[in-house]
């Protein structure tokens, strides 16, 4: 890459080179920031000046000679309609998470950046997503979105994918933030949702563009999907899982941690109620939610008025007593056969039935379980 090139540019390239540095961080690079003003006088200042602030040798390779192909591969993917690059130093540049540790410098935006400013509430949760918690976090997703809020994820499979559809489904906008470049989509079968995203929300992240998929990258995502929110709602959780990173990095940056208990025979359920133990807010409803935050919130957001639920058509009495028996708790083939003393054909037929109907879902290792709206 030439000066000329970065001049042309009116700054942009010696942005994008910055963030393309090898081994310079958020915070080393807002350091250098502070200190020479910005990136072009930073570039200008040479071994010497980055010496004088305190840059590892080490470093000055990557400042010296920044990657003009990557760099070149940047500016031809902000080129396209709806693409956007939010310095540090820009307006547009989100408030709260300018306030985490490690703020990112820069923010690649597909879609409407000004969306980043609204007041936001993550939700996030395990990928393996019960169907029942599946359908839990795209109901808390499209009432919080009809309250005036901003859903934010992170485009990952189950409570993620939920929630994002949930938020959309509802007529609101939403918030990804990605782990990759924004010229790949991950994982690839939520390329439709990202591209409704991007048509009816905003897709984020700090990487450049050809980023792959590196497991490094998603605890970084994390502290952006929670600097973003005023709080992080988490659905269902493996006790060790990216879930619990994103909880406990917004505890750390003074964000509220919400979370949605489940039951004692899932694994799923065992990071909440460690959450919960821990003093993360047991939610039951989006209520509990808006009432934690509503010194940040003020009256305007309330739940809307309360719509009539549409009543299911009524079971004969035989299919109403599997579902009785079934319950919200995982209930293998063995135990319904056990309580209902019925024969065996006819309780295939009638756990079929509702399960077409959507009354109750299939749960991990074969099990059954009821779903919240049967």
């Amino acid at each position: 890459m030439t000066s000329a090139r970065i001049a042309l540019r009116d700054g942009l390239s010696h942005w994008l080179a910055l963030v393309r540095a090898p081994g310079i961080g958020p915070a080393t690079a807002l350091r250098l920031l502070a200190r020479f003003g910005d990136p072009q006088s930073l570039f200008a200042a040479g071994p010497e000046g980055w010496a004088a602030a305190g840059l590892p040798a080490a470093l000055h390779a990557g400042l010296r000679q920044p990657e003009a192909e990557g760099i070149e591969q940047d500016l031809r993917w902000l080129d396209a309609e709806g693409r956007h690059f939010i310095p540090w130093t820009d307006e547009h540049y989100p408030a709260l998470l300018r306030e985490i540790p490690q703020a990112p410098i820069a923010l690649f935006c597909q879609g409407d950046p000004a969306l980043l400013a609204r007041r936001q509430l993550a939700i996030v949760g395990a990928r393996a997503v019960s169907r029942p918690g599946a359908e839990t976090a795209e109901g808390f997703a499209a009432e919080l979105t009809r309250c005036g809020l901003l859903v934010t994820s992170g485009l990952a499979l189950g409570v993620d994918g939920a929630a994002h559809r949930g938020a959309l489904a509802a007529g609101g906008a939403t918030v990804a933030v990605c782990g990759t470049g924004l010229d790949r989509v991950y994982p690839a079968r939520h390329r439709e949702l990202a591209r409704e995203i991007a048509a009816r929300g905003v897709i984020v992240s700090e990487f450049p563009t050809g980023t792959p998929a590196l497991a490094e990258n998603f605890p970084r995502r994390n502290r952006i999907i929670s600097g973003l929110s005023l709080g992080v709602l988490v659905v269902e959780a493996a006790p060790e899982s990216g879930s619990l990173i994103t909880a406990k990095l917004a505890a750390e940056q003074g964000r509220e941690v919400f979370a949605i208990p489940g039951s004692i025979h899932s694994p799923m359920s065992r990071g909440t109620h460690a959450l919960i133990r821990h003093g993360a807010k047991l939610t039951e409803s989006v209520h509990d939610i808006l009432e934690e935050l509503a010194a940040q919130l003020g009256e305007t957001f309330a739940p809307p008025p309360g719509r009539a639920a549409a009543s299911a058509p009524k079971l004969d009495p035989e299919r109403q007593r599997v579902l009785d028996a079934v319950g919200f708790e995982p209930t293998t083939f063995d135990r319904l056969v056990e309580r209902l003393a019925m024969p065996v054909d006819a309780l295939c037929s009638a756990l079929l039935t509702l399960e077409l109907d959507g009354r109750i879902a299939t749960a991990p290792g074969g099990a059954y379980q009821r779903l919240a709206a049967s």
